[in-house]
């Protein structure tokens, strides 16, 4: 019970999410479906002129439309003060869309265009007990804003949890690239969120929608056929993957699978309760002859079998409300949550209660039934018997519980495989310590060379380089490519990663033909580096000096290739590699260092830190590496791949108990028997085969039931994976040999017992 309260409350957590802010029903994210070389792809990104384009067109179908920008890191600086906070840019309405509960100022504070809203820690944190309305603060040690607000810090379980300030969009868009956007309807690099009218639905808002950028694009881009709609809030978290253009579910799968393992826990520990119950049939016979001698009525001895049963459910609740309060710090941490117990909750109650009297008659149904249908003649005779088809219905339950637990076993394993398989995966870089830093502020600029040239000379690292592009992600793509002999009707989509010079000795690369972009080539600054996935996709036989042509007018600029790299990954590990360039750029996003592998990473650390201090003192000196961001790429199925353990751990244990108990009654009912047995010279070994043997034959019928039923379902969610492993035979004999052993283990513990019993003993009442 312990155990489906917990499943529970993750489920409920998850089905609640965003559900903090109020008008999520009517809330959606603009996002658009557009098609390339045969395939659509689904994204977020749209471009800048649409939030613009939606009012004019479509205002009366929307209460709220707010332009946005993607939240990130921003440094906010207060006097002496600089933390880190992660923010975002949006329209002024943005506070009443997403229902911020205003605990300084009003959910109007973004109406002036150098204002923000702050969460109420990143107030504590940057101001400390100061008043925060009408402070001055700065972002990114570049704009000053006034604080027109202090909202509460949004719940673990929403979209939003780490946006800890958000400030306008018209201070977003003085910035230069975001001022070329506003009229660029092919550049989709913001956010639009919206909110329907109360009397719309999305269905008919996204029909009048649809082709609201189409409409609006050149006449060259219209081959794309960009399509809009709005994917309403109350998806996003559970319905987040996109194929072809449908919508294809995403964690919804994990709850529906958790709810599943819920049930299944908490039914084979009814089925234990169930068949140590009917195991006792027969000590129990006499008392139900005698009860219905003197005049008991089924329906009350049914109702005295129901009141154990509930009784015995009802102590067993009140103890798993003690475990989960004891475990669920623990299964918070695990699984990446932040719940707690719902004591004060009306709802929580009656539907604990509810599920515990559910528990208690499941439990109870089949002894009930079973035990009040004796015939109390037969046993006051003592002429009764269970019959030899009386042990069937046990066995069939320990049947449906192994078989349960060999799937799980299954399943979990190949989840773990699979997480196996992708972190084992070729990266073409070197990811060991290699340190990555953003430059949130100017006061980055022109700092570079001088913290370069100090680190190297204290030995803290070997080389430092910048990029546009986190090394584990990539930021920008872009179309309008063409190099000779390209397909007409192919679409040409790059990943491109702006770099400085000594990226790849940084980064450690992995070179298939040519050379590395160099100082020593001035005519450099036109080449690029493809990596293997694009050679590929251009289908060129001799990629080195191929001329890359971007852009189709007068201001298209030609890019040579002079080298080829193996597929570097820094997106997605379960999907194959896109065709990347590598182009030198004048200033990155992120500095990259690769400390000194004759150091300590502690030792380099404090180096580069002081260095920082020194070169860059208005900004907070904040570090990730990149083999701890290419780690946190496997968090959603490590947690999934851990809390499958963790169930089938517990389902393995809970039908082992039940196993147990079945063979410790099995050896009590055939004590004679063994005395008997032994007696004419039976070994110890044929008395624990004797005992064992059947429990064994039900283990591997089970196995076989379960077999294609885990494989069937492995097969399925694989799917989703471009990249994935095989399921291979010896996942199927490791997990059936291993439930064997444990069967075999718990058999074995009642049936020596038995066999080494004195057979005086059990014979002398003859």
């Amino acid at each position: 019970m312990a155990v489906a309260m917990l499943i529970g409350f993750w489920i409920y957590d998850e089905l609640s999410f965003d559900h903090y802010h109020k008008n999520y029903k009517h809330i959606g994210r603009i996002m658009q479906n557009q098609t390339g070389n045969g395939q659509v792809w689904t994204g977020r990104a749209i471009p800048f002129p649409l939030g613009e384009e939606l009012k004019a067109k479509h205002g009366s179908d929307f209460k709220y439309i707010v332009r946005a920008s993607w939240q990130g890191d921003h440094i906010l600086g207060w006097k002496e003060q600089r933390i880190s906070q992660t923010g975002i840019y949006m329209d002024v309405d943005a506070a009443k869309l997403l229902s911020l509960k205003m605990l300084k100022g009003t959910n109007d504070g973004l109406k002036e265009m150098h204002s923000v809203l702050l969460s109420a820690s990143a107030a504590k944190a940057l101001l400390g007990d100061k008043e925060p309305i009408g402070e001055i603060v700065k972002i990114d040690g570049a704009k000053d804003v006034k604080v027109t607000g202090v909202y509460e810090d949004l719940p673990f379980n929403t979209s939003f949890r780490d946006m800890h300030f958000i400030s306008t969009w018209e201070l977003y868009a003085t910035e230069p690239w975001v001022k070329r956007s506003s009229e660029e309807w092919g550049n989709n690099s913001f956010q639009l969120f919206a909110q329907i009218a109360d009397n719309n639905d999305f269905t008919s808002v996204n029909k009048r929608i649809i082709n609201t950028k189409l409409d609006r694009v050149r006449d060259e881009d219209k081959k794309y056929k960009s399509e809009i709609f709005l994917h309403p809030m109350q998806d996003w978290h559970l319905k987040a993957d996109w194929e072809n253009g449908v919508n294809t579910g995403g964690l919804i799968q994990y709850v529906r699978l958790f709810l599943l393992v819920g049930i299944f826990v908490l039914l084979l520990a009814c089925i234990n309760f169930m068949n140590l119950s009917t195991a006792r049939s027969e000590k129990r016979a006499k008392e139900v002859g005698i009860r219905k001698a003197i005049g008991s009525l089924r329906s009350q001895l049914i109702g005295q079998f129901f009141s154990e049963s509930l009784l015995v459910v009802a102590f067993a609740f009140i103890l798993s409300l003690l475990l989960v309060q004891l475990t669920l710090p623990w299964f918070n941490d695990m699984a990446s949550k932040k719940m707690t117990m719902m004591w004060t909750n009306p709802v929580f109650w009656l539907m604990s209660i509810g599920f515990a009297l559910f528990t208690g008659l499941i439990a109870g149904s089949y002894p009930a039934l079973y035990l009040s249908s004796f015939k109390p003649v037969k046993v006051l005779k003592g002429t009764f018997r269970v019959g030899r088809f009386a042990a069937m219905p046990r066995k069939v339950l320990v049947v449906v519980q192994f078989a349960v637990s060999v799937t799980l076993i299954i399943g979990t394993t190949i989840v773990y495989q699979q997480i196996q398989y992708s972190k084992d995966r070729p990266v073409g870089y070197d990811r060991s310590a290699l340190m990555m830093i953003a430059m949130k502020s100017p006061e980055f600029e022109q700092k570079i060379d001088l913290l370069g040239t100090e680190l190297k000379a204290n030995g803290a690292i070997t080389q430092i380089a910048e990029s546009s592009s986190p090394l584990t992600d990539v930021w920008s793509n872009n179309g309008g490519i063409s190099w000779a002999g390209k397909d007409p009707g192919l679409d040409a989509d790059f990943a491109t990663v702006w770099i400085t010079h000594d990226f790849g000795k940084t980064v450690g690369w992995q070179f298939k033909e040519g050379r590395d972009l160099s100082k020593d080539f001035a005519t450099d600054s036109a080449a690029v580096v493809i990596n293997e996935a694009a050679v590929k996709f251009m289908n060129i036989k001799e990629p080195l000096g191929t001329v890359i042509t971007w852009g189709e007018d007068e201001s298209a600029k030609k890019y040579t290739v002079v080298g080829v790299i193996k597929d570097m990954l820094m997106a997605s590990p379960y999907e194959p590699v896109k065709q990347s360039i590598y182009l030198l750029g004048d200033r990155g996003n992120w500095i990259n260092l690769k400390l000194n592998p004759n150091k300590s990473v502690k030792e380099s650390i404090a180096k580069v830190e002081a260095a920082f201090k020194k070169y860059i003192p208005g900004a907070p000196f904040d570090y990730k590496f990149a083999d701890d961001e290419y780690a946190k790429k496997f968090e959603a199925e490590v947690r999934v791949g851990k809390l499958a353990g963790f169930f089938t751990m517990l389902a393995v244990l809970i039908s082992c108990l039940g196993l147990f108990g079945l063979a410790s009654f099995v050896a009590e009912q055939r004590t004679k028997e063994i005395g008997v047995r032994k007696v004419v010279g039976a070994s110890v070994f044929n008395i624990w085969n004797l005992l064992s043997k059947d429990f064994v034959y039900l283990v591997i019928i089970a196995s076989f039931i379960a077999m294609p039923v885990a494989w069937y379902f492995m097969k399925e969610w694989l799917q989703k994976y471009q990249y994935r492993t095989t399921i291979s035979w010896w996942v199927f004999a490791t997990a059936i040999s291993g439930l064997l052993i444990i069967t075999l283990l718990t058999v074995s513990f009642q049936a020596i017992k038995a066999a080494v019993a004195n057979p005086v003993k059990s014979l002398r009442t003859e």
